[in-house]
Protein backbone atom coordinates (compact mmCIF):
# COMPACT_ATOMS: atom_id res chain seq x y z
CA UNK A 1 0.00 0.00 0.00
CA UNK A 2 2.92 2.27 0.57
CA UNK A 3 4.40 1.99 -2.71
CA UNK A 4 1.44 2.59 -4.44
CA UNK A 5 1.30 6.00 -2.47
CA UNK A 6 4.97 6.68 -2.68
CA UNK A 7 4.85 6.72 -6.80
CA UNK A 8 2.40 8.92 -7.47
CA UNK A 9 3.58 11.75 -4.96
CA UNK A 10 6.92 11.14 -6.35
CA UNK A 11 5.89 11.83 -10.07
CA UNK A 12 3.22 14.90 -8.31
CA UNK A 13 6.64 16.24 -7.06
CA UNK A 14 8.79 16.04 -10.21
CA UNK A 15 5.78 17.77 -11.44
CA UNK A 16 5.81 20.53 -9.25
CA UNK A 17 9.54 21.13 -9.56
CA UNK A 18 9.84 21.21 -13.84
CA UNK A 19 7.15 23.44 -13.35
CA UNK A 20 8.35 25.88 -10.60
CA UNK A 21 11.61 26.11 -12.80
CA UNK A 22 9.95 26.70 -15.92
CA UNK A 23 8.07 29.61 -14.23
CA UNK A 24 11.48 31.16 -13.13
CA UNK A 25 12.30 31.96 -16.19
CA UNK A 26 9.65 34.96 -16.62
CA UNK A 27 11.49 37.97 -16.47
CA UNK A 28 14.34 40.39 -17.96
CA UNK A 29 17.46 38.98 -18.82
CA UNK A 30 21.31 40.93 -19.57
CA UNK A 31 24.00 39.82 -21.46
CA UNK A 32 26.22 40.20 -24.30
CA UNK A 33 26.01 38.74 -27.89
CA UNK A 34 29.27 38.29 -29.61
CA UNK A 35 28.74 38.21 -33.32
CA UNK A 36 30.70 35.77 -35.60
CA UNK A 37 32.00 38.55 -37.71
CA UNK A 38 33.42 40.38 -34.12
CA UNK A 39 30.63 43.27 -32.58
CA UNK A 40 29.54 42.93 -29.22
CA UNK A 41 25.99 43.74 -29.16
CA UNK A 42 23.89 44.69 -25.65
CA UNK A 43 20.87 42.34 -25.69
CA UNK A 44 18.27 42.30 -22.86
CA UNK A 45 15.33 39.24 -23.12
CA UNK A 46 12.42 39.68 -21.21
CA UNK A 47 10.45 35.90 -21.28
CA UNK A 48 7.34 35.04 -20.18
CA UNK A 49 6.38 31.47 -19.81
CA UNK A 50 2.74 30.57 -19.31
CA UNK A 51 3.07 26.39 -19.52
CA UNK A 52 5.21 24.89 -22.18
CA UNK A 53 4.70 28.29 -24.24
CA UNK A 54 7.71 30.89 -24.07
CA UNK A 55 6.92 34.58 -25.50
CA UNK A 56 8.37 37.82 -24.99
CA UNK A 57 10.66 40.22 -26.31
CA UNK A 58 14.44 40.77 -27.14
CA UNK A 59 16.01 44.34 -27.25
CA UNK A 60 19.39 45.24 -29.21
CA UNK A 61 20.81 48.62 -30.20
CA UNK A 62 18.89 47.06 -33.68
CA UNK A 63 15.67 47.78 -31.72
CA UNK A 64 12.82 45.52 -29.96
CA UNK A 65 11.35 42.22 -31.40
CA UNK A 66 9.12 39.56 -30.47
CA UNK A 67 10.27 36.03 -29.46
CA UNK A 68 8.56 33.75 -31.24
CA UNK A 69 7.99 29.94 -31.79
CA UNK A 70 9.38 29.98 -27.95
CA UNK A 71 8.67 26.36 -26.21
CA UNK A 72 10.30 25.20 -22.84
CA UNK A 73 10.74 21.86 -21.66
CA UNK A 74 12.31 21.57 -17.94
CA UNK A 75 15.47 23.09 -17.83
CA UNK A 76 15.77 23.72 -21.57
CA UNK A 77 14.17 26.49 -24.36
CA UNK A 78 14.28 27.71 -27.51
CA UNK A 79 12.81 30.12 -29.77
CA UNK A 80 13.80 32.99 -32.86
CA UNK A 81 13.76 36.31 -33.01
CA UNK A 82 13.39 38.20 -36.32
CA UNK A 83 15.54 41.02 -37.24
CA UNK A 84 15.31 42.75 -41.12
CA UNK A 85 13.32 39.60 -42.63
CA UNK A 86 16.09 36.80 -40.81
CA UNK A 87 15.40 34.18 -38.43
CA UNK A 88 17.72 34.21 -35.91
CA UNK A 89 16.78 30.24 -33.80
CA UNK A 90 18.00 30.34 -30.11
CA UNK A 91 18.40 26.91 -27.73
CA UNK A 92 19.10 27.70 -24.46
CA UNK A 93 19.45 25.90 -20.70
CA UNK A 94 18.21 27.65 -17.79
CA UNK A 95 20.33 27.89 -14.07
CA UNK A 96 18.63 29.47 -11.19
CA UNK A 97 20.10 33.22 -11.94
CA UNK A 98 21.82 32.81 -15.75
CA UNK A 99 20.99 30.73 -18.60
CA UNK A 100 22.99 29.78 -21.72
CA UNK A 101 21.95 30.57 -24.88
CA UNK A 102 23.02 29.34 -28.48
CA UNK A 103 22.08 31.50 -31.46
CA UNK A 104 22.16 30.48 -35.29
CA UNK A 105 23.57 33.45 -37.50
CA UNK A 106 22.58 31.73 -40.71
CA UNK A 107 24.93 28.29 -40.70
CA UNK A 108 27.28 30.10 -37.57
CA UNK A 109 26.72 29.60 -34.14
CA UNK A 110 27.83 31.57 -31.06
CA UNK A 111 26.85 31.36 -27.04
CA UNK A 112 26.28 33.55 -25.30
CA UNK A 113 25.23 33.38 -20.73
CA UNK A 114 22.57 35.94 -19.97
CA UNK A 115 21.99 37.02 -16.31
CA UNK A 116 18.57 37.70 -14.39
CA UNK A 117 18.45 41.68 -14.05
CA UNK A 118 17.50 42.25 -10.62
CA UNK A 119 17.64 46.49 -11.08
CA UNK A 120 14.23 47.96 -10.38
Amino acid sequence: MKRKLLIPGALIAFALFVMAVAADLTGKWKGVIKTPDGNELQVVYTFKVDGDKLTGTAESPAGLVSIDNGKITGDTFSFKVTVDGTDYPHKGKFYTDSAGLDIDFGGQSTHLTIKRDTSK
